[in-house]
């Protein structure tokens, strides 16, 4: 889980990561303490609603991806069953062929995101879609140019299209609209930047 991996086993994560080991790891990303009652961890995205930050959580998602590419000798690739299970599939089976360790951070959606989980891999395609969520893979052994691939296309849908589907989001917006329009603007500063970081990584 996300609480691990971002938090509380993070040192344990980052030294498997620094061993070369061939390790496997799968996270499956709520992007909150799921299991304890909801509360934020480091991987509660900015301006959601948690317990311990219930006005919205004032400062951004830890990247993991990020961290664990900069080791340089990890498989690192984000999925979304629900934008593309042919897509997580096969990052599943070549993150299993690499040989050494791997990291799969997968989008996963959960009852305290606040909205009816029938809707969940509609909820991932918007992810995806917004730019929220972007699908990649990094893979060391690749040639250069080749080694960090984005799978999914540029943001095309407004990202407030997915996030007020949440009440996760909708509690802010609805009982602080004022701090809700600034979480929204520093959310949509921070995907930006972020997709271009992105499209940096494909130069290595």
């Amino acid at each position: 889980g996300d609480g691990w991996a971002y938090d509380i086993g993070f040192s344990g994560l980052d030294h498997i990561l620094s061993t070369g080991e061939n390790v496997n790891i799968l996270v499956l990303d709520t992007e909150v303490y799921s299991n304890t009652g909801g509360q934020k961890s480091k991987s509660t995205p900015i301006g959601s609603s948690a317990k311990f930050s219930i006005k919205g959580k004032t400062t951004g998602k830890k990247d993991l991806a990020m961290q664990a590419i900069a080791h340089g000798n990890a498989f690192v690739a984000q999925v979304a069953m629900g934008a593309n299970d042919v897509h997580a599939l096969k990052t599943i089976l070549e993150a299993e062929a690499y040989p050494g360790p791997s990291l799969i951070i997968a989008y996963a959606h959960c009852i305290a995101h606040g909205y009816d989980m029938c809707h969940g891999l509609d909820q991932q395609d918007l992810a995806v879609k917004t730019g929220y969520w972007p699908l990649f893979r990094y893979n060391p052994i690749k040639e250069k140019g080749q080694r960090f691939v984005i799978d999914s296309k540029s943001p095309s849908v407004a990202l407030n299209e997915f996030l007020y589907k949440e009440n996760r989001f909708a509690t802010i917006k609805n009982n602080y609209p004022e701090k809700a329009e600034e979480f929204l603007n520093l959310a949509n500063e921070g995907l930006k930047l972020r997709w271009e970081k992105l499209e940096a990584l494909k130069l290595l």
